[in-house]
């Protein structure tokens, strides 16, 4: 199985080569480095991963129905500039499963610029690493405030929250029976006896 194939032929990749790319290939940048989204899960692990995804997103998204915050699912662009880069020059752009953000000036015709308040990944085989190491250092440095990790295969999601130096601490985790808060809204919980039903 091909595991996130890098793009060649570039020497860093920037937010303005990624938009010259087909629109029928799906990429993410990271650091400058070009992967490709390869979904090459078996049908029932994908079915699963999608039927996880929309539930998590249903239940957030009726919470949302009469706020200002919104919620996109995957494929979504977020557009990560460094302090040093403007939007078209950044090095990354990532294309998270769920992201809530709250701060409407973020939100372009192309997507999001600058850090979600909320990422929800979910692991598959194909690109667990990256979600799991690359993605997290990157979501903590730029100042997402809440990282959930959904393992289907365990069942189990743990949580990360942005607190003390812009750090996470250490992951609570949560197994098919629980409904943990969203750090983000208190008064929004998960349901994830919903989330993992077979």
């Amino acid at each position: 199985m091909e595991l996130c194939r890098v793009k060649e032929g570039g020497g860093k990749w920037t937010y303005r080569d990624y938009c010259q790319w087909p629109d029928d290939e799906r990429w993410e940048l990271i650091d400058g480095v070009a992967y490709a989204l390869n979904y090459v899960d078996p049908p029932p692990s994908t079915l699963h991963h999608q039927e996880i995804l929309l539930e998590i997103a249903r239940q957030i998204k009726t919470f949302l129905l009469d706020k200002v915050d919104k919620i996109f699912i995957a494929p979504y662009d977020v557009c990560l500039p460094e302090t040093d880069e403007t939007g078209n020059d950044a090095s990354i752009v990532v294309q998270p499963d769920i992201v809530v953000v709250c701060d409407r000036s973020k939100l372009k015709s192309t997507g999001c610029t600058g850090a979600p308040d909320m990422v929800v990944e979910i692991l598959s085989p194909a690109t667990a690493m990256m979600d799991l190491r690359e993605k997290f250092h990157l979501y903590e440095r730029h100042g997402v405030k809440e990282y959930w990790i959904v393992n289907p295969a365990e069942r189990i999601v743990h949580v990360y929250r942005n607190g003390a130096e812009n750090r996470y601490g250490s992951a609570d985790i949560y197994g098919p029976e629980d409904k943990p808060v969203v750090g983000i809204f208190p008064e929004l919980t998960i349901d994830l006896p919903l989330v993992f039903r077979e």
